[in-house]
């Protein structure tokens, strides 16, 4: 049985229904994420779990119980936010002792739990500095120490990692992952990030337009989008519609939009011949560096085909060389 459910769920603001039938069942032990763009309802839905927000209709079970009129701090849920909310004037132990004050635990057992939970973290060095000496990753990994030290049934965590610098939001990205897993705890986090969700997730759910589009393990997310929103929402797809695809190959398709990702087209100045590929001729527009791999904009005429090539394993390529390129029609997806 799942531990936590939505079933038949609706959320309005007024005339405004930001989630609409959300069906969604969610396994123990399991790190989620709620991925999609700004206004999709991933925030709303989380809250609504959290009590945070009031369901229009539908309701909400957690480990078999009916939680959708429960009292929010009656439901055993821990949350952080992309603000801290570290209480200023307390140190760093105060602050995670404070959840384990309010529901009256003993103040030698909660200083203990609370040192323990502190380490965990990292921040065993930092017990008595106050948030303001800390940097704002050691801030972030305080208010997780707050919000787990009370053992909540779920851990929430709405774009907690979103004002944090790059190099940093990775070494918590992995931080997050390892007590969740050291843990055990059901955890839901809310990014509209795909890379993130990629990295931390058993299981990723994407929404669009306050409804689930797919819910699929990151790679399969990744490897076998169902709608077109998925295929250019993930992996950067080059997607293009029945038409384009004639003017770009010449070829018919019985679908509306095939999907093919930029690391699997084959590129070269010499023709290449393929059977069972879709062979296309262009000018490369613009080359870019992303990481590891370079990415080129090829002018097909008027279409842009994306296509991303390891550093030092092919030849490079200059702005204005005519280039000719196949992808397998077995590894398109066509939608």
């Amino acid at each position: 049985m799942s531990y936590i459910k939505f079933e038949n769920l609706y959320k309005s603001f007024g005339p405004n229904e930001v989630l609409t039938d959300i069906n969604l069942e969610i396994e123990q032990g399991q790190l989620v994420t709620l991925l999609g763009p700004s206004g999709c309802g991933k925030s709303t839905l989380l809250r609504c779990l959290a009590g945070l927000e009031t369901v229009t209709s539908g309701k909400v079970y957690l480990d078999g119980k009916d939680i959708t009129n429960v009292d929010p701090k009656n439901r055993g849920i821990g949350m952080v936010f992309q603000q801290y909310s570290l209480f200023p004037n307390m140190t760093v132990l105060q602050n995670v002792m404070f959840g384990l004050a309010m529901k009256k635990v003993d103040k030698k057992v909660a200083e203990q739990k609370s040192k323990e939970m502190l380490q965990l973290v990292g921040l065993g060095d930092k017990l008595n500095q106050y948030p303001a000496q800390l940097s704002g990753g050691q801030q972030q990994r305080a208010a997780l120490a707050r919000a787990i030290v009370t053992e909540p049934k779920v851990l929430l965590l709405d774009e907690p990692l979103s004002a944090i610098d790059a190099l940093l939001r990775h070494s918590l990205q992995v931080e997050i992952r390892r007590i969740q897993r050291d843990l055990g705890i059901t955890a839901i986090f809310v990014t509209h990030d795909q890379e993130e969700a990629m990295v931390m997730s058993d299981m990723i759910h994407l929404m669009y337009n306050g409804q689930i589009e797919q819910s699929a393990s990151p790679t399969e997310l990744y490897t076998k989008p169902r709608t077109s929103f998925v295929a250019s929402f993930i992996g950067h797809y080059n997607l293009f519609d029945a038409a384009t695809m004639k003017k770009l190959t010449g070829e018919d398709v019985e679908c509306e939009n095939v999907a093919f990702r930029p690391e699997i087209i084959e590129i070269s100045k010499k023709p290449i011949e393929k059977e069972d590929a879709f062979l296309m001729k262009g000018t490369i527009n613009v080359s870019l560096p992303h990481g590891n791999i370079i990415r080129y904009a090829v002018m097909c005429g008027d279409i842009q085909v994306d296509v991303d090539e390891l550093f030092g394993q092919s030849e490079l390529f200059e702005s204005g060389d005519e280039v000719y390129m196949a992808v397998k029609k077995s590894e398109c997806i066509f939608l």
